[in-house]
């Protein structure tokens, strides 16, 4: 049986004020995907911290057929696992806490897996092929979002934790000034390749800047910039700690800050807790969900609010995004 209903079914996204459109992502011939007018959104794969990209052994089938009387089944399943216990040792492994962890991921197994759901491959699993549409419909929404607003020549952006370079490469191509960082030197190397590829011809009247790479964690981000972006980032930082992110966040941000993150609701909840019954050959780093209240909160609080929000869902993609400007 066939779910590819939750890959062609709309999108839709909510702001405070307006709707938006967007514009189709280039994706595969094998996956087809239709969006309605929406606004603009988005966020981190839920399965960036599970293993979501190892769940070949849960077919859809089993996944959608999640619902009523079964998921208090479910539940009583999951309060016999030990997930914490798991993550205990893979801390212990590499000497650290959830940093180290992920630092580790994403240089090695980690590295090589979100490479190619990033990338353009045809050799990527169903679920990872999902995962790379939600994500490519979280950057083609923030570059709406800030080009709605305005030519980026010359304004400078902050992409905290940008992966492979698949936001700040498009900005780039727009003429902004880009600084670029990631935890993992590997994703910062893969990152600059892509950049040199793909920044060497001119983009019409645009001469695209080549953006300034460097491996740091968010703690050790500084400067001033018009725009701070956090992607698929605060997926690995409890509450607590994602409050004082935040804040460093919004103070590095001059105008405007765009955050995404994996919802927290009792769906999306249970979701996380599936993926961690099924790790997989490799491990996976610990995955934080977030309450959008908490999120507003803690830009409330450093004198920020929200301007625009939204929310992005494939199958196995759970994203939502916002965007905040001094209040």
């Amino acid at each position: 049986m066939s779910y590819s209903v939750f890959l062609s079914s709309p999108i839709h996204f909510h702001t405070n004020s307006r709707f938006f459109s967007t514009f189709p992502p280039k994706l595969p011939n094998k996956l087809k995907t239709t969006v309605t007018t929406t606004t603009v959104a988005a966020i981190p794969p839920l399965s960036t911290a599970t293993s979501v990209t190892d769940l070949s052994v849960l077919d859809s089938t089993t996944v959608a057929l999640i619902g009523g009387g079964s998921v208090a089944a479910l539940a009583a399943v999951l309060s016999f696992t030990d997930p914490e216990r798991r993550r205990r040792l893979q801390a212990e492994e590499v000497g650290g806490g959830d940093k180290e962890v992920v630092r580790n991921y994403f240089n090695n197994s980690g590295f090589q897996r979100w490479k190619k759901i990033y990338g353009e491959t045809d050799d990527v699993n169903k679920v990872q092929l999902d995962i790379r549409l939600g994500h490519s419909k979280t950057v083609e929404n923030v570059m709406k979002m800030l080009t709605d607003d305005g030519s980026l020549n010359g304004v400078t952006v902050c992409d905290a934790g940008c992966g492979t370079g698949c936001l700040s490469i498009p900005l780039a191509k727009e003429g902004a000034v880009v600084s670029a960082s990631d935890i993992s030197a590997a994703m910062v190397a893969e990152a600059e390749k892509q950049a040199k590829e793909q920044l060497t011809a001119g983009n019409g009247d645009i001469a695209p800047v080549m953006p300034k790479f460097e491996v740091k964690d968010l703690e050790s981000l500084d400067g001033k910039y018009d725009t701070v972006v956090c992607l698929d980032v605060l997926i690995h930082y409890p509450q607590n700690k994602a409050d004082g992110m935040i804040a460093h966040l919004a103070s590095l941000a001059e105008n405007r800050l765009i955050l995404s993150f994996a919802p927290k609701t009792f769906y999306y909840d249970l979701l996380k807790r599936i993926g961690e019954l099924f790790p997989g050959p490799s491990k996976a780093t610990r995955a934080y969900l977030h309450a959008e209240a908490d999120v507003e909160r803690a830009l409330n609080k450093v004198g920020w609010k929200i301007r625009k929000r939204g929310l992005i869902t494939t199958q196995f993609y759970f994203a939502r995004l916002v965007e905040a400007v001094p209040a």
